[in-house]
This record gives structure tokens, C-alpha cells and sequence, in this order.
């Protein structure tokens, strides 16, 4: 059985719709939207609603790491919305998700990434895609694992969890051929992104599993420029599946 992989699409739906040519399913590991582009400045629904001169700015804090004043401008930003900022992001989240899921292919598993926004899926979801938090299926005649969202960060994206309620979840999988996640176990070179030179947060409670239990596979994403795209912990095998926006190809896995 072939399964193609992806994770951060970050709208590119055109890509996503030839994401499962030759597979037998896909598997994505979230952050369908794309709210702020590093690379493209221009692009995202912060440069759509207040222009890439402001994305340029945001950006620019972000990355030397003034985190409040980067809260404080994007604020008065956001304020000076009329309505607020909740009906200006939500248009613009739906859209985003309308396209994305009618260019899903089927059959489709997926999980949540931390800028994903799980509580509209539902609404978008199609036959033939299943969603998967905390939660295993079989796929293959294997045993898949899927774990969601990300953890706490200066960033404050809108899917981050608690290390604790992480863990849950994380627990509740238990024993896999397979487990899939967002973010990465905690290893620093799967962690280290060398274009924004910085690294992101991997869970403990990920590698821990790994230690105890060595499935065959984790599949990951999250870190669209690591140190390492691939490490062995005994007899798992940790892949990066890749930054989807940036590639347009899936990662395939024989199974």
C-alpha cells in the first residue's frame, strides 16, 4: 500500500488536489491555512487585510524576537478593523478552508496543526476525509497514530496546548506502527530551522513514547527548514514529510 504525506500546506491548495495521484490514501499533518508568509511577505491573510508593509514590519519583530512589541502592533493593527478582528479573520479562514477541503483528495486522514483552527473543520470535512486527534486507525493493516496541535510559544498561535494535555494525547495513542503528529519529537536537530535559525518546539512526551514503545515510523512536520530531515531512534524511523507550501510533493510511505 503507498500513502503520500503532507504537512504545512499553508493554502496550497493547486498542490494539494494532485497530492493523492498514485497513492492509495493521504495522510496530512495540518496547517492548511496560511495566515503570515516568511518567505513571500506579500502573501497571508495578515498582508491581504493591512498590506505587506505591515507584514514586513510584524515579520521583522518577530524574527528578532521583540515579542511584545510585535503584540502591540499587530493589536492597534487589528483594532482599527471595523467590527473587530474576529469577523475579518474568520472570513478569511473560510475561505481559505472551503478551498482547501474540496481540494482534499479521498480518502483522506488528517490532524490539526497549531495554526490550524479545529473547532470549523467539521463544517468543511468531506466523505471519504476522516480527522484524528488523540486517536489511532488502521490503515494498511498497520496501526496509525495522530496527534495534533502544537505547544505554548511566544508566537500564540491559535492550536497550542498545555505540555500536560499534549501528553494526554499523546498516551492515549499508546503502542503504533505509525504515529503522526505536527510538531516533532524533541530532538534538536529535527528541531533547529536553519533558514529562520531558530528552534521550534518538539515534544518530550513524542520522544518518550519513541523510547518506550519504537514504532516504525513518525511522520512529522512544523519545522519547514530542519538541520535534519531524518533521525534514527532505535529502530524508528523520525521523518520530516517536508514544508508542502514550498515543495508541492508529498512524502511517500510503502506500507
Amino acid at each position: 500500500m503507498r500513502i503520500h504525506v503532507v504537512s504545512d500546506v499553508h493554502g496550497r491548495a493547486d498542490a494539494l488536489r494532485r497530492a493523492g495521484d498514485g497513492a492509495d490514501a493521504l495522510i496530512c499533518l495540518g496547517d492548511l491555512i496560511l495566515f503570515i508568509d516568511y518567505s513571500d511577505h506579500a502573501q497571508g491573510i495578515f498582508a491581504e487585510l493591512f498590506g505587506r508593509s505591515n507584514a514586513d514590519r510584524l515579520i521583522a519583530l518577530r524574527t528578532q524576537k521583540r515579542f511584545d512589541e510585535a503584540r502591540a502592533f499587530s493589536r492597534a493593527l487589528w483594532d482599527s478593523l471595523d467590527g473587530g478582528a474576529w469577523p475579518h479573520i474568520e472570513r478569511a479562514v473560510r475561505k481559505q478552508y472551503a478551498e482547501l477541503f474540496e481540494a482534499m483528495p479521498t480518502p483522506a486522514y488528517l490532524t490539526y496543526g497549531n495554526v490550524d483552527l479545529p473547532h470549523m473543520w467539521a463544517e468543511y470535512a468531506r466523505d471519504g476525509h476522516r480527522v484524528l486527534d488523540g486517536e489511532t486507525a488502521e490503515i494498511g493493516g498497520l496501526r496509525f497514530g495522530f496527534v495534533g496541535g502544537g505547544l505554548r510559544t511566544e508566537y500564540r498561535t491559535p492550536y497550542e496546548l498545555d505540555d500536560d494535555a499534549y501528553a494526554a494525547k499523546v498516551a492515549a495513542v499508546g503502542q503504533v506502527d505509525v504515529l503522526c503528529c505536527h510538531i516533532p519529537p524533541a530532538v534538536p536537530e529535527l528541531l533547529y530551522d536553519t533558514v529562520a535559525r531558530r528552534f521550534e518546539r518538539g515534544s518530550e512526551a513524542v520522544l518518550e513514547l519513541i523510547k518506550d514503545t519504537q514504532p516504525r515510523y513518525v511522520l512529522f512536520g512544523h519545522v519547514h527548514q530542519p538541520l535534519a530531515r531524518r533521525v534514527r531512534i532505535g529502530r524508528t524511523e523520525c521523518v520530516n514529510v517536508g514544508h508542502f507550501r514550498a515543495s508541492g510533493v508529498p512524502y511517500a510511505l510503502s506500507v
